[in-house]
């Protein structure tokens, strides 16, 4: 055990701090991060537009509210991608210590700048008679997610080298520093469109697919093969699992920079499918990972805690479990799972690593198998991460079948870590009984 554990340190807990400490992750990581209040407010007003009640939906048509409430889901949840091509390069070129502000700001020009401004016009057959001015949404929300976060990370990198290499107008020290980093980023601003609006330009004069075309081709597709398929999302949990187990935060390194994109883009069209009424198109979502996966926190801890909830009201318990208990379970009923990791602790330890890999992969199977099959709806509302299950899962599908999968699983869970939790409460016993 203490050569497995030297070699983790040693070996597996530098590259993949590493790896978490990469520049380009975090601001991914950090710009989608910055678009949460807008899915949850947004999901908010979904969830009263379309609450799972009959009548309801007709109701609020008579009265004048669901075109509303719908506009506010438009104006805030499907505004993913546009939030990200700001924040992006905002928390990357932060992270070289240039203003960042200047750097987003320019970024979402650059995003405009390879968006086609034309919608197609169809007629009631579907058929494409014209176009009309203006943005398609899909642009601004899922379907512009992947360009956001490469024009981010180009366009963050090259201002900051010009920032890095003093390629800017200078200002005397007595102008404000507003006006003074106005000026500075002119010249990286300005090469930098200009590039974009040539790459528009030369894809738009010889007819060949535009920006948003090419890179959904080139990223979207692979990175969906693997964030649309139970193999991909399998090796991910499992993945997520062995770097808590290192000490590294599997949601920093794995979930939120790489895989979250993806879950958020079906998520999004999820979304649209529901408000028109349509069969929903996507199993694995954000929100699916986060309340029928993932239920407590990474590796699925609610079991975990539950489980040693109920060691410590014996009543010959150790008193660690009876310190921990309460410190543990409340936080975790709300997906908050760090008391458990680092007080228990999970981290570095051999006892648990089996169980918080494992029942976060039985999660997704048996969920996969419910959603896929049909049992449960699928999800296209986020009630938010901390939301307790049981709750979350209604809110999130409009289902009562959703919350009684939530509970199953949530069993499932309990039973996976108990025989292992009684093996750590008796070595808890065992150094009380030394220590006497």
């Amino acid at each position: 055990m203490n050569k497995f554990e030297e070699i983790v340190q040693t070996k597996l807990v530098p590259i993949a701090g590493r790896f978490g400490n990469n520049k380009f992750l975090i601001a991914i990581r950090d710009g989608v991060t910055y678009s949460m209040p807008l899915i949850l407010i947004g999901s908010l007003l979904m969830i009263i537009a379309s609450f799972p009640i009959p009548g309801w939906e007709n109701w609020l048509g008579e009265i004048g509210i669901s075109a509303y409430l719908w506009k506010g889901v438009d104006s805030s949840f499907n505004l993913i991608a546009l939030i990200a091509a700001f924040a992006i390069p905002y928390s990357l070129v932060k992270q070289y210590k240039q203003d960042g502000i200047s750097a987003g700001i320019i970024n979402i020009s650059a995003f405009l700048m390879v968006t086609p401004f034309a919608i197609p016009f169809l007629d009631e057959s579907g058929k494409s008679i014209g176009t009309v001015g203006g943005i398609a949404p899909s642009y601004l929300s899922s379907g512009g997610l992947f360009v956001a976060i490469v024009l981010g990370l180009i366009n963050g990198h090259v201002y900051q080298w010009f920032m890095k290499k003093d390629i800017r107008i200078k200002m005397p020290d007595g102008v404000p520093p507003a006006v003074s980093k106005s000026f500075s980023a002119i010249i990286p601003g300005a090469v930098i469109l200009i590039f974009w609006l040539v790459v528009y330009g030369m894809l738009d004069y010889f007819k060949l697919p535009n920006v948003h075309d090419i890179v959904k081709t080139v990223l979207g597709v692979p990175f969906s093969m693997i964030g649309g398929t139970l193999l991909g999302n399998f090796i991910v949990v499992l993945l997520n699992g062995l770097l808590w187990f290192c000490g590294i935060h599997g949601g920093n390194v794995l979930n939120n920079p790489i895989m979250k994109p993806i879950w958020l883009t079906n998520l999004t069209e999820n979304t649209a499918a529901h408000q028109a009424g349509q069969n929903l198109p996507h199993v694995f979502t954000s929100v699916f990972m986060d309340n029928f996966v993932f239920i407590g926190g990474s590796g699925a801890t609610i079991g975990l805690v539950i489980a040693l909830a109920w060691i410590a009201r014996r009543k010959k318990a150790s008193q660690q479990s009876k310190v921990l208990s309460p410190l543990t379970l409340f936080p975790g009923l709300f997906n908050i799972n760090e008391p458990t990791m680092f007080g228990l602790p999970v981290v570095l330890n051999v006892l648990t690593v089996i169980p918080f890999v494992i029942a976060p992969a039985v999660n997704l199977v048996v969920a996969y198998l419910a959603f896929a099959s049909g049992i449960v709806p699928g999800t296209y509302a986020d009630p938010g991460w901390t939301m307790p299950p049981i709750i979350s899962g209604f809110l999130a599908t409009g289902s009562w079948q959703a919350s009684i999968l939530q509970l199953v699983l949530i069993v499932i869970d309990i039973l996976i870590y108990l025989p292992f939790i009684f093996n750590v409460e008796r070595k808890w016993l065992e150094s009380e009984k030394n220590r006497k």
